[in-house]
């Protein structure tokens, strides 16, 4: 076993073992774990297993489709490709195989380059700093384009949101120039909160919507794509063509059930909870006399945020397992210095049911056991 295999082992341990943590890790869960939850699913278990997406997929679809106010949607068992997908059947409703996107897009920074290597597709960015396009620069972007894909929140810049007055404006500047709409959505679920609007009013802006069901629902893997009747069909004969009808996927299915179920009705007090978190952490470091942090955004537009600390990754994620493994409490996760400027570090934290149960003092208390191990 390599070190950085006993780290994480190590890591894993201390979460595990740990009493108070503001989230739980999905390298917590071990498979028996995640199998008796599958047996707690709200569907009925006598029904036949699903074939080829029957059954509790379609199910699953028809759920997603009625939340997000849309006449289809369709399963895929990753957002990379339902997303390259939608983007595709775009390039070729509207003849621009030009997307125009954010930079720290999840197309443009984890699929490795798949939208042009695979689909022939080109990006273009109406905005190059960390934060939402303006309906200005989206309106007045010198380069045609077929598509203009938002990412809702922008989980890389931390995950931010414009007002719903921007997004709005965002697309009515695409409409303008005969652009689509498509929203990466894979954490809309949780954005009701900032634009005070529900799921449908939100995803009716778009021409389609992706959404996760494993990143902010907590369910195995998977996706949905919605939109349209006819797009959607569309979707489905590229889906099959992309490898992406598999003959059984009931487990993620009903994993996604259980998410909806469970998970969504919760997010907005998981949103409310991290801005108590966040006031709480920005307080504490002033308190502390840290050299220099930053809480990204200051009132989180989601329950989950960033926090940048000028220390080395690996001193802070040696602090963060002592107090684990010596308090019994997580209130960091992993830390990382890559996209950061030298000599910084930077988390992502995030609040779930766990972390529900904090109170303010409970904050600065693990913040202090903290700072003290760093």
């Amino acid at each position: 076993m390599t070190d950085d295999e006993e780290r994480t082992k190590r890591v894993v341990a201390a979460w595990r073992g740990a009493a108070r943590k503001l989230t739980h890790s999905p390298r917590e869960a071990t498979v028996g774990e995640l199998l008796a939850q599958l047996a707690d699913a709200p569907y009925d278990m006598d029904a036949p297993g699903d074939l080829y997406g029957d059954g509790v997929v379609g199910e699953l679809e028809r759920r997603v489709a009625a939340l997000l106010g849309t006449e289809d949607a369709a399963f895929f068992p990753s957002g990379t490709m339902a997303q390259q997908i939608a983007l595709r059947c775009w390039a070729g409703r509207t003849g621009n195989p030009v997307v125009a996107m954010h930079p720290l897009g999840h197309p443009e920074r984890w699929e490795g380059g798949a939208l042009s290597t695979v689909s022939g597709l080109r990006t273009v960015h109406p905005v190059e700093d960390p934060r939402q396009p303006t309906p200005e620069e989206v309106r007045d972007h010198p380069e045609p384009f077929g598509t203009l894909m938002l990412e809702l929140p922008l989980r890389d810049a931390g995950f931010l949101l414009p007002s719903w007055e921007e997004l709005t404006g965002l697309v009515d500047a695409a409409r303008e120039r005969d652009a689509v709409v498509h929203f990466d959505g894979a954490r809309l679920w949780e954005s009701t909160v900032h634009f005070g609007r529900p799921l449908e009013e939100i995803a009716g802006l778009a021409d389609s919507v992706y959404v996760s069901f494993y990143k902010s629902l907590g369910g195995l893997s998977g996706a949905c794509l919605a939109g349209s009747g006819g797009f959607v069909e569309e979707a489905r004969v590229w889906r099959h063509r992309y490898g992406g009808r598999i003959f059984r996927q009931f487990p993620q299915a009903l994993s996604a059930l259980a998410g909806l179920e469970r998970e969504l009705p919760l997010l907005p007090a998981y949103v409310e909870q991290a801005r108590m978190v966040a006031a709480e952490l920005r307080e504490g470091f002033e308190a502390a006399g840290v050299p220099w942090f930053r809480v990204n955004p200051g009132v989180p537009h989601t329950h989950q945020f960033q926090v940048w600390l000028p220390y080395d990754p690996e001193r802070l994620i040696e602090a963060g397992t002592r107090l684990a493994e010596e308090e019994g409490t997580v209130l960091f996760g992993r830390w990382g210095a890559e996209g950061v400027a030298p000599g910084l570090s930077m988390t992502e934290v995030t609040v779930t049911r766990p972390g529900l149960g904090w109170a303010p003092q409970d904050v600065r208390t693990a913040l202090a056991g903290f700072l003290a191990r760093v």
